[in-house]
């Protein structure tokens, strides 16, 4: 990608925070594009690690006899070797990444903070990190899903924009590490609605044309609100609850341009979109689709059952989006984004969930059990994910407008074997989508 154009006095330093399988791949890819753009980025990447002694196997080129299996410090592991070897062994990151396990210094200074970890741990690393980093700083979230309860649903983009006060887009596609870290093409989704008080070349419209067939003109003129006028929306299309510092006219634009040349390789595709809530959801969702998939699969109805469980679970994913987040979801986001179809097409065929539900099918099990015995103490995430889904539905009395994610549910509590899945499905049939869903 070519250069933004004009110089800047400064540019972006990023730190991505996390340091696993997804973190360490993040880290390789965005090193290597800060070292190809060095008119945007400063070139060092900061990886927070979460310090922890490990062992490098003896059949890593890095094992050293005089050492053997002493433990060390992993940080001094990446730095010396340049390779994660716990969570991406054998994939050498740049030289570039800079592994660190002081989170606050790692942050320090940096324009663009990429968060890579698990969801239970945002609140607290938000609040070592709330007032240590500058407040015009921008961030993209690649953790996938929501939060739901029976309050409602929230992304984790918003949950670390609020604990941070700066502005937090999303990452999220049918992107598994191992495959993108050997370089093997694919491509994401990255949603960033740019903030109306930056410098953005690619702003969100907000408002609607004029009626064609308005006659009538008002020449008073009405006294813009400018803060009303910057305030930045939220996923539901509300003025968010964060005020914004907008970022300094001396960085080049954090905008579409710019994430696409932090993130964009040619073995890893972006697309750019401002639809956050339908990237997220689609993250969400398609774990519960995968359940079902699996259950199907399992039972030997074979790939016609398992592309109907797939449109199904499209529709629903499309409906619960435009029912709760109708303000900004975009129905493309789930029908054209590797965040929506391409995500639930690799779930549907070799994710976790997909393949411990057809497991549990054919051992006679529950997937409870697979969980517990196939695991080793790991949750997945369409079961709970299921769940919060369907109370936060029977709570508004909803369960039977997404027939799908209420057999899941069913079928997971015993309530429903599989054998009733195209039956408590069949009310579906009669629906049609144009544009948004609804009943024929």
């Amino acid at each position: 990608m070519a250069s933004l154009g004009a110089p800047y006095e400064k540019r972006h330093k990023v730190t991505v925070v996390g340091s696993g399988n997804w973190g360490s791949t993040i880290s390789k890819i965005v090193a290597e594009n800060t070292k190809a753009h060095p008119d945007i980025f400063e070139t060092e990447v900061q990886m927070w690690v979460y310090e922890e002694e490990v062992t490098i196997p003896s059949d890593s080129p890095h094992y050293d006899p005089s050492v053997g299996d002493a433990k060390q410090k992993l940080t001094g592991i990446i730095n010396k070797y340049h390779e994660n070897v716990k969570y991406l062994p054998g994939i050498r990151l740049p030289d570039n990444v800079v592994a660190n396990p002081d989170l606050i210094d790692a942050a320090r200074d940096s324009t663009i903070l990429v968060f890579n970890l698990p969801h239970q741990f945002i609140d607290n690393i938000c609040k070592q990190l709330r007032g240590h980093i500058v407040p015009y700083a921008r961030a993209i979230s690649c953790i996938k899903g929501v939060h739901v309860s029976d309050d409602g649903v929230s992304l984790f983009s918003e949950w670390i924009g609020e604990g941070l006060g700066i502005y937090c887009g999303a990452l999220s596609g049918a992107n598994i590490a191992n495959e993108i870290a050997a370089e093997k093409w694919c491509a994401t989704t990255i949603a960033y609605d740019p903030p109306p008080v930056d410098a953005s070349r690619n702003p969100t419209p907000r408002t609607q044309s004029p009626a064609a067939n308005q006659a009538k003109f008002d020449l008073n003129i009405t006294p813009i609100n400018v803060d009303s006028a910057l305030a930045h929306k939220d996923a539901r299309g509300r003025t968010s609850k964060v005020k914004l510092t907008p970022v300094p006219t001396e960085f080049p634009p954090l905008d579409h341009k710019t994430f696409k040349a932090l993130f964009r390789r040619p073995y890893f595709h972006v697309r750019m979109v401002s639809d956050v809530a339908g990237t997220s959801l689609g993250g969400a969702l398609k774990n519960v689709v995968a359940l079902a998939a699996g259950f199907v699969v399992g039972k030997g109805w074979g790939d016609n059952a398992k592309s109907e469980i797939c449109r199904l679970g499209i529709v629903e994913m499309i409906k619960f989006g435009k029912e709760f987040f109708g303000q900004t979801v975009n129905t493309a986001t789930f029908t054209v984004e590797s965040a929506g179809m391409a995500d639930l097409v690799t779930s549907c065929s070799s994710g976790r969930n997909f393949r411990c539900a057809k497991m549990a099918v054919e051992r006679g099990v529950s997937v409870e059990e697979i969980e517990r015995t196939e695991l080793n103490g790991q949750m997945l995430q369409g079961t709970s994910t299921a769940k919060e889904v369907n109370s936060f539905l029977k709570t508004r009395g909803l369960e039977h407008e997404y027939p799908l994610f209420t057999a899941v549910i069913g079928i997971l509590e015993g309530k429903y074997s599989v054998d009733d899945i195209p039956e408590l499905v069949s009310e579906s049939e009669d629906w049609y989508l144009d544009g948004d869903l609804v009943r024929n």
